[in-house]
């Protein structure tokens, strides 16, 4: 009856607030990963690995300077983000600073964005995932539906950022009016105020 399924409840969330870090990231985040289309295949680290031929491959306590992140996703032979896990309980987005940490530590990076070496940043309990793209300077970290496949991921890469892009292609049509050049202006402040829009959005709605 309805005292048996209360009791069913409470015995479940009992253990759901003492499950171990490596059952959820068993049971959860591995699995959420493993079901993605193309799957992601994880391997434990290894110094036999040969880094420069995995693609859709995470590597499971990759090494940094700063000790070894839970997981580094590589797509062409790429180091091109992390994961950090906590367990069910933890809440998931603050934990996304010890995954900027192994990006800042990290000695297989791409490229440099403000000290950061791999752009694409997670964080999850196995319930939510938080992510941020440390290309874009407003470091924004957003909760996102599920984690991003390694298709997608190459073509996150593949797209140049918002404000480089308008930074090489400035408005130069002389035929607009006066009173519409300001409107356009940089088109990178527009974006800003557009993201900052939908953050205080998301805050409030928090």
């Amino acid at each position: 009856g309805v005292v048996s399924r209360r009791s069913q409840h409470a015995r479940i969330a009992r253990m759901t607030a003492n499950e171990p870090e490596w059952v959820t990231r068993k049971e959860r985040i591995d699995r959420r990963l493993k079901g993605l289309s193309p799957a992601w295949k994880i391997v434990p680290w290894s110094d036999k690995l040969k880094l420069d031929t995995l693609n859709g491959v995470i590597v499971a306590e990759f090494p940094t300077s700063s000790g070894p992140a839970d997981y580094g996703f590589f797509v062409a032979g790429k180091l091109v983000g992390f994961l950090e896990a906590k367990k069910v309980r933890t809440g998931a987005q603050n934990v996304l600073e010890q995954a900027k940490r192994y990006s800042r530590d990290c000695t297989h990076g791409i490229g440099n964005w403000n000290g950061y070496k791999a752009p694409f940043l997670y964080s999850s309990n196995g319930e939510k995932v938080f992510f941020v793209d440390v290309r874009d300077p407003l470091n924004i970290a957003r909760e996102i539906a599920d984690f991003h496949t390694s298709d997608a991921m190459a073509e996150m890469l593949s797209r140049p950022d918002d404000k480089q892009w308008f930074k090489k292609h400035p408005v130069s049509n002389s035929r607009l009016r006066k009173y519409q050049g300001p409107s356009d202006e940089p088109a990178e402040r527009l974006l800003e105020r557009i993201r900052q829009s939908r953050l205080r959005d998301k805050e409030q709605k928090e």
